[in-house]
């Protein structure tokens, strides 16, 4: 019923006022799209609960109003689940961000040998990374080793002999236990502004990411120029001490 009185009013307000106001037009654009969400919803609710139907994964909606957003699903105890989307976040080994994706309908998988070609194509010496288990693949193993000098790449599951071999190396180890201050940066840039957008659609998402990533750079930035005045001062004083 609803639904119906909103389509005759829609209509009823294009005889009346034609395509000669623009805003209005956007405006019933606006309404016609929650029509459509409302529409949906409905047959989704009758499939789901009157035919006992499995609605598949893709055609649900978490949100008529950010329709990109998606399911996460954490696996961790306590938030096992959040709604919106990835980022994937590569940081170097003095806390900058060098590179970042946010993935659409994309996995850790998928993205990983992406993220480390356009890595490479803004800085060329770049040639080591440590990932998390959940990028890995074999077929990601296997290309990244002949892109990059080290790529240090858990796998998931059983583990041969050979890769157990690997994967105890100190070497392997050694870059595994560093991958744990890329926490500290994801950590980082939630602080800057990442943790909830306060702005509406995909791209002013997209903005808001590239922005807090800015903003956690700067402030690694100021840190270092902090730490180098400090020591600077240090030195100033103990000269002083000493004289």
């Amino acid at each position: 019923m609803f639904i119906e009185k909103a389509v005759i009013s829609m209509n009823f307000l294009r005889q009346e006022y034609g395509n000669k106001e623009v805003l209005l037009e956007i405006e019933l654009l606006a309404i016609k799209n929650f029509i459509d969400h409302a529409n949906r919803q409905i047959d989704q609710i009758k499939r789901r609960v009157i035919n006992d139907e499995v609605i598949p994964h893709k055609e649900k909606v978490f949100s008529i109003f950010e329709e990109h957003t998606e399911w996460i699903s954490k696996g961790k105890q306590g938030v096992p689940v959040e709604l919106g989307l990835r980022v994937c976040i590569l940081s170097d080994q003095y806390n900058f961000i060098l590179h970042h994706r946010i993935m659409q309908k994309e996995v850790d998988s998928q993205i990983a040998i992406p993220m480390i070609q356009e890595t490479l194509n803004k800085f060329s010496d770049f040639n080591a990374c440590s990932f998390d288990k959940g990028f890995y693949s074999p077929s990601n193993q296997k290309n990244l080793s002949n892109i990059l000098d080290l790529v240090v790449m858990p796998k998931k599951g059983y583990l041969s002999q050979e890769r157990k071999a690997i994967e105890e190396s100190e070497e392997f180890k050694k870059y595994k236990r560093k991958h744990s201050g890329v926490e500290s940066d994801i950590n980082a840039i939630e602080v800057h502004g990442l943790d909830r957008c306060l702005d509406q659609g995909i791209n002013s998402f997209n903005r808001y990411v590239a922005l807090a990533v800015t903003a956690r750079n700067i402030q690694q930035l100021g840190v270092i120029i902090k730490k180098r005045k400090l020591k600077k001062l240090k030195r100033k004083f103990q000269t002083k001490d000493t004289s």
